[in-house]
């Protein structure tokens, strides 16, 4: 009964068709198919020990659980896992837990492979803000065991108007208590660490209605802790806010490490640690470009890779297209993550699907 219901929600709530895997582009060798249709919504993603794949949602207020049992690469069993939450896109798996971020309060649902059929949460910390506006969270895991949480401006350009916003900060899960890794961030949906620098290197998603091509969304690497980044004072590093930028220099503010175009909206970001794609690939960072919605001709809707030589960008160039055509949306990239056969998984909020990118036969 229970997954009745959960496939008349699925069709009750699909909104646009799957977009045809033969309008999607890949470099030479590279193949996509679907991992699971039907998700409502998805976003980011995470990976239990046992193999399952648990989706957040945006406006669904969902969260599901996805298991590919015959290893087909097609998720043939899922799970409705919550439901009616605050848009509860950032989710995070540790230790047999699966936390989930609810706008103001971090889920926390304890040895959930074992209560796929009855899970059970419980509120593991609440002590961050209610605004909606950039309210939305990721989550991801640091090497030193705490849980990164970012918290946007609640606007679309203000100051701060407490030291819980417009920060990304890293949740002692012991003590409970929130430290702060970086202020003067807008609205960061994305965060990975360098494989080997083991630096936080995050997404940010610059301001709206300052024109068509500024500001350019940013891709930021933190070297130290408590840095700023310099929002409201300036965008894209360097461009001062005609409101908030008097007395200030923007020397005084980390630069961004790569700055894509105006409104590509860059979600999540993941370096690949597999060894499944070639090796210009490898520990390579890849961005899941939403796509603008307030740009008189649309940017982004694409999948990027940064190649870099270290810390270094080197290039930027597209990894998957045709998201969009002749300026009529067809999907929106949302989140990625790896399975471990080093198989990448991109999540598609507006086609509501989940892909699967592979290499060769």
């Amino acid at each position: 009964m229970k997954h009745l219901l959960f496939a008349i929600i699925f069709l009750a709530s699909h909104g646009a068709e799957a977009i045809s895997l033969d309008q999607l582009s890949l470099p030479p060798g590279f193949k996509i198919d679907y991992f699971a249709e039907d998700v409502v919504s998805a976003r980011q993603m995470a990976l239990s020990d046992k193999g399952i794949v648990y989706v957040g949602s945006m406006n669904a207020g969902n969260v599901y659980a996805l298991q590919d049992k015959d290893n087909d690469g097609k998720a043939e069993k899922r799970w409705l896992i919550a439901k009616g939450l605050k848009r509860p896109s950032g989710i995070a798996f540790k230790d047999g837990d699966l936390y989930v971020a609810d706008i103001n309060r971090i889920l926390k649902f304890s040895q959930i492979d074992d209560h796929l059929d009855q899970p059970k949460s419980e509120v593991f910390f609440s002590d961050l803000p209610h605004d909606s506006h950039h309210g939305w969270k990721f989550l991801r895991f640091a090497p030193n065991g705490e849980l990164i949480i970012p918290v946007g401006a609640p606007c679309n350009i203000c100051e701060a108007p407490t030291d819980k916003h417009a920060r990304l900060f890293s949740l002692n899960m012991a003590t409970k208590t929130l430290t702060e890794l970086a202020q003067g961030v807008r609205n960061s949906v994305g965060f990975d660490f360098h494989p080997s620098s083991g630096e936080l290197w995050f997404s940010d998603n610059g301001a709206d209605m300052l024109g068509d091509d500024v500001p350019a969304d940013e891709i930021n690497r933190l070297s130290k802790p408590g840095s700023h980044f310099g929002y409201p004072y300036f965008h894209e590093g360097t461009i001062a806010d005609t409101n908030f930028s008097e007395g200030k220099k923007s020397t005084d503010y980390v630069q961004p490490a790569l700055k894509l175009g105006a409104h590509v909206a860059p979600l999540g970001i993941h370096f690949y640690l597999g060894k499944h794609f070639p090796a210009a690939y490898q520990q390579q960072l890849f961005v899941a470009e939403h796509g603008s919605w307030n740009r008189s001709k649309k940017s982004g809707y694409k999948v990027g890779m940064v190649t870099l030589n270290g810390s270094t960008v080197v290039k930027y160039e597209p990894f998957i297209t045709g998201f969009m055509k002749d300026e009529k949306t067809l999907g929106r990239p949302a989140a990625l993550m790896e399975l471990g056969d080093g198989s990448l998984l991109v999540a598609d909020d507006f086609a509501n699907v989940i892909y699967r990118v592979t290499y060769g036969d």
